[in-house]
């Protein structure tokens, strides 16, 4: 496929360049050979701060913008500060797309979540899916600030002629993930929740759920591949869905980070907690037809992913 331009000659600001996200973007971008890469720790910018927002990004002019910053959480965070989860979100986005257009920056990628789809949505799931029923519960804060993201980028477009896209990313795992047990996603979850009860010895770890809702799982380094194709060679105002295109019952998931974990004793399942949506497959055909497809097999990205947090968190 051919480069717009080449990355050498560029200067990428990463928003979210130290989280799971960004930092795969971060090391996909130095193997790319790129110009220059800007980033600010939440120490150093809080993106919910507009003036601060727009001074750094006017100040540091970057020819490119990856915005892989948001507020994340699973069901439990997003059930409990769900208020959190949409103001924060809207400011982070909209500080930084308003910089960005201050600064004429051509070129920007806005990174939402799957969860933007309605909870009954068609499986496997197709970007035209969007808006066209409800959406779950138990994340639906988090997923309209994505969906008001969308259509920013689509007014840029519209009345700027903003070369802006976006792309809704599956779920993510890798290294650099948040493993804190309130606020975690499933697979951070799952491999500390193991981890911790094979430390101790414990004959059994109850988790969230039925087990039987179905997820694809998508390892950050092969989304970050597909940011890098995309701000090279995607150029429209639809969102386009990056995922695995295969998806597994959770409860198969837990047995497989067990498994990789070495946790032997027994999975016990709390159904008096939430699911979450049923199914939530993507519908990858408009990324594959691109050229992009992940490399990562699922169970060779838990066990790197396992081994960063026995060497960095636990």
């Amino acid at each position: 496929m051919q480069q717009e331009f080449p990355w050498s000659d560029v200067k990428v600001y990463v928003a979210g360049h130290n989280g799971l996200v960004g930092s795969a973007i971060v090391r996909a971008l130095e193997a790319a050979g790129v110009g220059e890469i800007v980033g600010w720790r939440s120490s150093e910018l809080d993106l919910t701060d507009r003036v601060a927002t727009h001074d750094a990004i006017l100040e540091a002019r970057p020819d490119v913008i990856i915005d892989a910053a948001a507020k994340v959480g699973g069901i439990m965070a997003n059930s409990t500060y769900p208020v959190e989860f949409l103001k924060d979100n809207l400011l982070i986005q909209t500080n930084v797309m308003d910089a960005a257009h201050a600064a004429d920056v051509q070129r920007l990628l806005f990174l939402g979540s799957s969860c933007i789809y309605p909870r009954h949505a068609t499986q496997p799931i197709r970007e035209s899916s969007l808006m066209t029923g409800p959406l779950e519960p138990t994340n639906q804060a988090y997923a309209m600030a994505k969906i008001s993201g969308i259509f920013y980028i689509e007014a840029h477009r519209t009345q700027y002629g903003r070369r802006w896209i976006s792309a809704m990313p599956t779920n993510l795992y890798g290294p650099r993930d948040n493993f804190d047990l309130e606020t975690s996603h499933v697979i951070p979850a799952f491999i500390r929740r193991f981890h911790e009860a094979k430390v101790s010895g414990a004959q059994s770890v109850t988790v969230w759920g039925t087990g039987a809702p179905r997820r694809e799982f998508l390892h950050v380094d092969d989304l970050a591949q597909a940011c890098l194709m995309l701000v090279q060679s995607y150029d429209s105002p639809e969102t386009i869905n990056v995922g695995l295109g295969d998806d597994m019952p959770i409860r198969e998931l837990a047995e497989t980070v067990a498994s990789v974990v070495g946790f032997e004793g027994t999975i016990e399942w709390d159904s008096s907690k939430p699911d979450g949506m049923p199914r939530k497959l993507l519908d990858t055909t408009h990324i594959n037809d691109l050229g992009w497809f992940p490399t990562i097999k699922l169970r060779d990205g838990l066990t790197s992913t396992y081994e960063w947090y026995v060497e960095n968190v636990a």
